[in-house]
């Protein structure tokens, strides 16, 4: 996710320039009637698995790295008076450092009122004293980015919580038009990991880095991260899961991330 999410700036909503553009026909084959429905299916797929009711941002912020305590100061200034700003009506999931993974790197996630909400608080955020705030991040950054998700709807992001630990960010870039069997596997046997552990969040991309699934995991270290894995993969179903949605799936990420001391989920 981290190299590979087009750059993009928070306070330019308009879309970058991807390696290559991917029209709707790459996804369609067969005769017109399929095709038909394939268009369909891919206008449908936020209907169909996804939440509806919030767009998340994912900030990624690459730091240099003999200045992360400056940007930390700095992030915590601009996102706390964010957050504090009612007017907005942005709320903040939760804001981390990559500790396994590519280091140097922060990941934030911004909790809009749909694409109405993020639209506003672009706008107001551009002509805001927030500004200068967020300008004051930008000596410390090497490279950002910005990916829209929406979140699946068999998990709502978890709510604030102060559990302590780590977590684990999974991120997975789809064969394009995959998402709809990519959901449909992963459902059928995520009751396993649940009879362990609860995701933290899961969401999947609309703008930004298009065709990527990410799930996020708590634990209170990495001993138990692998006890965890092991007994779930001891529950029918959960093996035939990972074989499906593996093979769906160009490439895999895991990321081991600790919560910054502002950070709503901790």
């Amino acid at each position: 996710m981290f190299p590979q999410v087009a750059r993009q700036t928070l306070l330019s909503p308009l879309p970058s320039l991807y390696r290559r553009s991917i029209s709707v026909q790459s996804f369609l084959h067969g005769s017109p009637e399929a095709k038909k429905d394939g268009e369909l299916e891919i206008l449908q797929h936020s209907r169909l698995v996804g939440r509806g009711k919030y767009v998340h941002g994912f900030e990624i912020h690459r730091i240099r790295p003999d200045k992360t305590e400056e940007y930390k100061k700095a992030a915590e200034r601009y996102y706390t008076g964010v957050i504090d700003d009612t007017d907005l009506r942005v709320k903040l999931t939760g804001n981390w450092e990559v500790v396994v993974g590519e280091q140097d790197t922060y990941v934030h996630i911004l909790e809009y009122e749909n694409y109405c909400g993020y639209d506003k608080a672009s706008c107001l955020l551009r002509e805001s004293a927030h500004l200068e705030a967020y300008n004051a991040m930008l000596p410390y950054i090497k490279s950002r980015s910005l990916q829209l998700n929406q979140e699946f709807a068999l998990f709502p992001t978890a709510p604030p919580h102060a559990q302590g630990g780590l977590f684990e960010l999974r991120s997975y870039e789809l064969k394009p038009g995959t998402l709809l069997e990519w959901e449909s596997a992963w459902r059928r046997g995520i009751d396993a990991r649940r009879k362990y552990i609860e995701p933290v969040g899961a969401w999947f991309s609309q703008l930004g880095r298009l065709h990527q699934v990410h799930h996020m995991w708590q634990y209170p270290n990495l001993e138990v991260r692998k006890e965890t894995r092991e007994k779930a993969w001891q529950v029918d179903g959960w093996a035939e899961t990972v074989s499906k949605t593996s093979q769906l799936a160009r490439s895999m990420d895991s990321f081991i991330l600790v919560p910054l001391r502002f950070s709503p989920l901790k």
